[in-house]
């Protein structure tokens, strides 16, 4: 079977998140979500969807192609290749990846990132293509329908619980907290969240953030906690970030939040919940093991130099 790899085009939505949503079901992918995220794009990421075609214009792959411009350290690149399963070793893979790697060098990547399911073929297939593996992350899954969730609790003094909607006549307080919380989170690529309007743009207007879910905690007028909730209109809900202020760590605020909002995602008619931690972060992973979510799959990052 003949494949060619093309860069993406708004009609290909559709298929792009079939694949998405058949290679890697633990995460949230939806065509509005792709049009957005592909209309909204940085201009300093360079971004450039692509997507491997059958001779039936069938789209049968993926790659996510991207500069990290909002990480501190230049010259980083990642790409994403996600297979159709039904349609795996046809070399659709290669050639996607020949082409991110091509187009990421061209705007002066010299090292490469890229998450790959934890499956030996998987592994295997980086392997011979220059990339070692590093850290490690966890998709995670808790059945909605039948979880026995921590009871609802009422907030310690001095602490109000409000939903993204809250701020919605002046988010900047949340983009605060979002970027104080990001910038150290636990990851190999680090992440500084600094243009309001961009995150504005794509984060708050995003469609699949969910402001009635989103939690926070507030601590005398400022918010210290929260956490981030996604929803793609399939019953399927997504904890996108849970994140404390360290200035208000070790109070189990980011509890209260989750199991706040988890509550409201059930009584709103969501089925499942999806979330993911990177194996080294524990305080996390506990807290999640608490609620009852369990692991679903991993995935392993991996990094190739180039040039």
């Amino acid at each position: 079977m003949t494949v060619i790899v093309r860069d993406v085009r708004a009609e290909d939505a559709e298929g792009f998140a079939r694949v998405r949503r058949a290679a890697l079901p633990f995460m949230l992918a939806t065509a509005e979500q792709l049009r957005f995220d592909w209309t909204h794009a940085h201009p300093d990421g360079h971004e450039r969807p692509l997507v491997a075609v059958a001779e039936d214009g069938g789209i049968i792959g993926t790659a996510q192609v991207r500069i990290a411009h909002d990480a501190p350290e230049p010259g980083i690149g990642s790409v994403n290749v996600y297979m159709d399963p039904a349609h795996a070793g046809r070399g659709g893979g290669s050639l996607l990846l020949r082409a991110a790697e091509e187009h990421l060098a061209e705007h002066g990547a010299r090292t490469l990132y890229s998450w790959v399911v934890d499956a030996p073929e998987n592994l295997a297939w980086a392997e011979r293509r220059g990339y070692a593996p590093s850290r490690s992350a966890y998709f995670l899954r808790l059945d909605l329908t039948a979880a026995e969730l921590p009871p609802l609790q009422a907030p310690p003094a001095g602490v109000e619980l409000l939903t993204a909607e809250d701020f919605s006549a002046d988010p900047r307080p949340l983009f605060e907290l979002d970027a104080l919380t990001t910038a150290d989170e636990p990851g190999d690529v680090g992440a500084e969240l600094d243009d309001y309007a961009h995150w504005l743009a794509t984060t708050w207007e995003h469609p699949l953030f969910d402001r009635a879910l989103t939690t926070v905690a507030v601590v005398d007028d400022v918010p210290a906690a929260f956490t981030a909730a996604q929803t793609d209109g399939l019953g399927r809900y997504n904890t996108g970030m849970t994140g404390t202020a360290p200035a208000y760590r070790g109070r189990g605020l980011a509890k209260l939040v989750k199991n706040t909002s988890l509550h409201r995602a059930r009584a709103a008619g969501r089925t499942e919940a999806l979330t993911g931690n990177d194996t080294g972060n524990a305080p996390m992973l506990a807290i999640n093991e608490w609620f009852g979510y369990q692991v679903a799959a991993r995935e392993v990052r991996h990094v190739r130099k180039i040039g």
